[in-house]
């Protein structure tokens, strides 16, 4: 184990009292007994957002009726939201917004592209990956369809080959930064920087970056990008998403969704839709402002954070987690499913395992909640703002137990559920 990586849980315990982050723990209302290591897919409850909520409900929504979409300032939410998340995704505020589901905004995004790139009647290849989350790939395949585009889709290791070889014919490249399996990070800069040399857009998913580690999409020359707001940003299950779009490319987008909402003058109710001359033309129809609401307050956990601080405490995490697993875990048939280079992982750690499911299930049943992905993945993720270096100790301890006594060989166990 490297000599920097706890050797023991009072050196682990050591780590937490000097880590610079240990505060933002406060900020977030953890159950007694419970190690979270799930935030990767749905962050923990910030602690503001129960008296925000009771807030929007009793007092706007039940006292103020219809007038607090003026005197609550809800109407303006999605912006307000939205300049939060841009600190964190380091875009200017005027190119984001919060709007509908990242699947929604995906196929949003993913026309408006293909409109802009059919001025060049030979751009028609779609790049994607094999292996992505699967709603992104529907959609790239549905776009593909519809925009009379070819959809090429190949292994992560070979998509900036793949980029290079369709050249002249290179419409789109759409990828997740950070893969939701394996938790491999692609290189954002050299993806980005090979689509522009082909002459292509690129279009980023953040699901798996957003809150866990520093982004840079204005100073990479990004296109566009969408994420959720449920997983590292916190903002309960379900919560709206986000839409960025370079400035330079708002004044030509024409999405596909059109709404009111999206119109330049809404309220005058006209006939005909003009699109807002802002990133506010993105929106379709009513924002759901409880949800956003909560996503408004649970943004708050990151005020003060310094992401690069974020990054580096995640990569502490997911070393130690792998170097104890390497130890603890030896012999038990687990193989390690993530990248070993810190500088190729997000910030979760993936073990593949025959049994993956049922040990999961018995490992949540110990207080230890990370999650699976088929076929054979455990995953653990690593939300820096709450999650300790002892956390991560106890939990590999745990699996080790689990897998020692045969604790997942039971039939509540090896039930699935329909959320797995």
């Amino acid at each position: 184990m490297p000599a920097e990586l706890p050797r023991t849980r009072a050196q682990a315990e050591a780590l937490d009292r000097t880590d610079p982050l240990a505060f933002a723990r406060s900020r977030f209302a953890l159950p007694d007994g419970v190690i979270y290591l799930d935030g990767n897919s749905l962050g923990a409850l910030p602690a503001g957002v129960p008296a925000r909520m009771r807030d929007a409900v009793e007092l706007e929504w039940g006292r103020g009726l219809i007038r607090s979409w003026n005197d609550a300032g809800w109407y303006p939410a999605p912006q307000r939201a939205a300049a939060k998340i841009a600190t964190l995704i380091g875009a200017a505020a005027d190119q984001v917004i919060v709007a509908d589901s990242t699947s929604v905004n995906l196929f949003k995004l993913l026309m408006a592209a293909a409109a802009i790139q059919r001025r060049d009647p030979a751009r028609t290849v779609i790049v994607a990956e094999r292996g992505n989350f699967p709603t992104d790939v529907y959609l790239d395949a549905a776009v593909a369809e519809l925009a009379g585009l070819q959809l090429v889709c190949p292994e992560q290791r070979d998509v900036p080959a793949a980029i290079d070889a369709a050249g002249g014919q290179l419409a789109i490249v759409q990828l997740t930064h950070v893969n939701y399996r394996t938790g491999e990070r692609y290189d954002m800069a050299d993806v980005t920087r090979r689509t522009h040399r082909a002459g292509g857009l690129v279009l980023w998913d953040l699901a798996h970056s957003a809150g866990a580690m520093p982004l840079a999409l204005d100073a990479l020359d990004v296109d566009f990008a969408v994420g959720c707001t449920y997983k590292y940003l916190n903002g309960g299950p379900g919560s709206p998403a986000y839409a960025y779009v370079a400035r330079r490319w708002i004044g030509d987008l024409r999405q596909p969704l059109v709404g009111w909402h999206g119109h330049a003058r809404p309220f005058d109710f006209a006939h005909d839709f003009v699109p807002h001359p802002g990133i506010e033309r993105l929106l379709c129809g009513t924002a759901p402002q409880l949800s956003l609401i909560a996503l408004e307050a649970a943004l708050d956990a990151f005020d003060g954070i310094d992401l690069q601080q974020v990054r580096d405490k995640s990569v502490a995490l997911g070393e130690t987690f792998i170097a104890l697993a390497d130890t603890q875990l030896a012999g038990f048939g687990f193989e390690l499913s993530c990248p070993r280079d810190p500088q190729r992982r997000g910030s979760q750690v993936s073990l593949a395992h025959p049994n993956g499911y049922a040990i999961v299930q018995a490992l949540i049943a110990r207080g230890v909640i990370g999650d699976f992905r088929a076929p054979d993945i455990l995953r653990f993720g690593f939300a820096p703002l709450y999650v300790r270096h002892v956390d991560v100790w106890d939990a590999v301890a745990a699996l080790r137990d689990v897998m020692r006594e045969d604790a997942w060989n039971q039939p509540q166990f090896l039930q699935r559920k329909a959320v797995t």
